[in-house]
């Protein structure tokens, strides 16, 4: 089995996979990288979240098969295939008759969620999407409503964020509102390392901030950092973003990569731009900022705990009484 685990790497809505070629560049060379391209977003309005699972677990499934760990970096709404794509592929579900395989031993998450098994991305929102974008049916699409380089690209030059903004493609709904039934919860399963996006104009910090602590009320292991950035952190601070990327790797596999990543080295200030978000007790603003959402998202976590059991025991009941 390779020393180094394949990165596997998965974009959002609307992204291509080139959206990550400013990171890879500068991961070391000796980490195999594969930017996966999600069929949600190549033209086809009839694409599924299961075709978009599909692409990611050919890749997760090659690498493994071939004896290789992988681990799985996804943003925004490819959190959920990345997250589902992790089902059969972690250590606790290998094949031990099959040793000579790899598997999946952690998730990067990048301004993203955390994936709750049976529910499809839209689920949460009950349908309705938020004032960022809107229902074209007639395309089968969801169309942007708020600019590209206000909701993705703000901290950006001109030039660069016009560039991303080109590079953008379709989005079809199914993917997004349906598909439920495939989901899988696969932060349960592995270690994961989430990166939050302080001035992300698409998914409020705030936000991501529950959703961390609602994994964690759930079994998950977080760890949490957060950049000073827009939604696409691995575009405006890719030195910062390769930086957690290779701590979070080398946390995985237990030992220190020997090759700094390129033009990341400590000179470049990179340390100063990560956060690790935290309540502290002699800085009352962090028991606001961090110390709430993260206590709501314990909240949420237990409270999605209790429905799960009310329904268990209410179709217990059911069928009990058949």
């Amino acid at each position: 089995m390779s020393n180094l685990p394949t990165l596997v790497f998965v974009p959002g809505s609307w992204h291509r996979p080139t959206c990550f070629d400013p990171v890879i560049k500068l991961l070391p060379p000796k980490l195999k990288c594969i930017a996966v391209s999600l069929p949600s977003t190549t033209g086809n309005p009839a694409a599924t979240f299961k075709d978009d699972l599909d692409a990611v677990q050919s890749v997760v499934s090659r690498e493994t098969v071939a004896g290789r760990d992988v681990v799985v970096i996804a943003h925004s709404y490819g959190g959920m295939v990345g997250n589902s794509a992790v089902k059969g592929f972690t250590q606790n579900a290998k094949d031990e008759a099959q040793s000579s395989k790899g598997y999946v031993i952690g998730i990067i998450l990048i301004a993203s969620g955390f994936t709750l098994t049976g529910m499809a991305f839209m689920d949460p929102f009950f349908g309705h999407p938020p004032p960022t974008w809107r229902v074209n049916n007639e395309t089968g699409y969801a169309e942007l409503v708020t600019p590209p380089r206000q909701l993705f690209y703000h901290d950006l030059p001109e030039g660069e964020a016009e560039y991303w903004t080109s590079q953008l493609t379709t989005q079809s709904l199914k993917a997004l509102f349906e598909g439920g039934e495939y989901t899988y919860a696969g932060w349960q399963d592995v270690p994961s390392w989430y990166i939050g996006t302080i001035e992300d104009q698409g998914l409020p910090v705030l936000a991501q901030r529950m959703t961390v602590g609602m994994a964690r009320e759930l079994g998950g292991k977080v760890e949490h950092r957060e950049l000073q950035t827009s939604h696409s952190p691995f575009l405006s601070q890719p030195e910062a973003t390769v930086k957690i990327m290779v701590e979070a790797v080398e946390a995985f596999i237990g030992k220190v990569i020997d090759e700094s990543p390129s033009g990341s080295g400590s000179g470049s200030g990179s340390g100063d731009l990560v956060a690790l978000p935290e309540a502290r007790l002699l800085q009352p603003l962090t028991w606001f900022s961090f110390g709430l959402p993260l206590a709501f998202g314990h909240v949420l976590g237990r409270s999605y705990l209790f429905f799960c059991w009310g329904r268990r025991l209410w179709r217990s009941g059911l069928s009990g009484s058949c």
